[in-house]
């Protein structure tokens, strides 16, 4: 679904953390992920962090297993500024939107399944492996804060990611602060990077390369 164009312009505010509010004034928590595609880096779908108050987490510390990320679409991303992200929804609708991660218990081998009926008998069942699974469809990826970088796909790892940088709804590259190497934060164009799955993100750039980018300046 293609993003209506004053929307795409201000996609240049978008920042990781940033403050979302619903339509009707509630602080529902911050932005916390987008979901893009992964042949074209287009944004799909934003993740929401709830915060502890919107989510009940303060008013039931003692509740079980309660998810805090909500998968928003971005046709309900009504505003964009450099201070906030408002929501064309009402608290009441947020917090009826799909939890952006589910659990499942994972597969079980024969062998486990002996080993599991080994351990009921002694008293000591064996706790089932659960599988985490996002929520979004085949061929779209995460970028979110603090995401290892790699570079290359030689496990070295680069850095992580501050922020992401859009112009007029393209994703321009991903802010990152590369360890061992610089002092400042520096962009990483799209076009160096690469993504087989939402493990990390890997840049086609080599050492040398990462030494000579300019510092990032977000006021510039």
């Amino acid at each position: 679904m293609a993003l209506p164009d004053n929307l795409r312009r201000r996609l240049a505010d978008f920042h990781l953390g940033a403050p979302v509010y619903s339509s009707d004034g509630r602080h529902v928590g911050s932005l916390h992920r987008v979901v893009v595609d992964q042949e074209t880096w287009d944004p799909h779908q934003v993740v929401v962090k709830e915060s502890v108050r919107f989510n009940g987490h303060l008013l039931a510390l003692a509740a079980g297993l309660m998810t805090d990320e909500l998968i928003v679409p971005m046709s309900a991303v009504a505003h964009i500024s450099s201070e906030r992200v408002e929501l064309s929804l009402t608290s009441r609708e947020v917090r009826r939107l799909p939890p952006y991660l589910s659990y499942q218990l994972a597969p079980v081998r024969a062998t486990e399944t002996a080993e599991e009926a080994v351990g009921i008998l002694l008293g000591a069942p064996r706790l089932r492996a659960e599988v985490e699974e996002a929520g979004k469809v085949p061929g779209d990826i995460e970028i979110r804060a603090d995401e290892n970088v790699m570079l290359g796909h030689d496990g070295e790892r680069l850095g992580q990611v501050r922020d992401v940088l859009f112009d007029e709804g393209e994703l321009v590259g991903v802010v990152i602060h590369p360890e061992r190497v610089l002092e400042h934060d520096v962009l990483i164009q799209v076009r160096f990077l690469e993504r087989s799955d939402d493990a990390a993100l890997f840049v086609r750039m080599t050492p040398e390369d990462i030494q000579h980018l300019p510092p990032f300046h977000p006021e510039e």
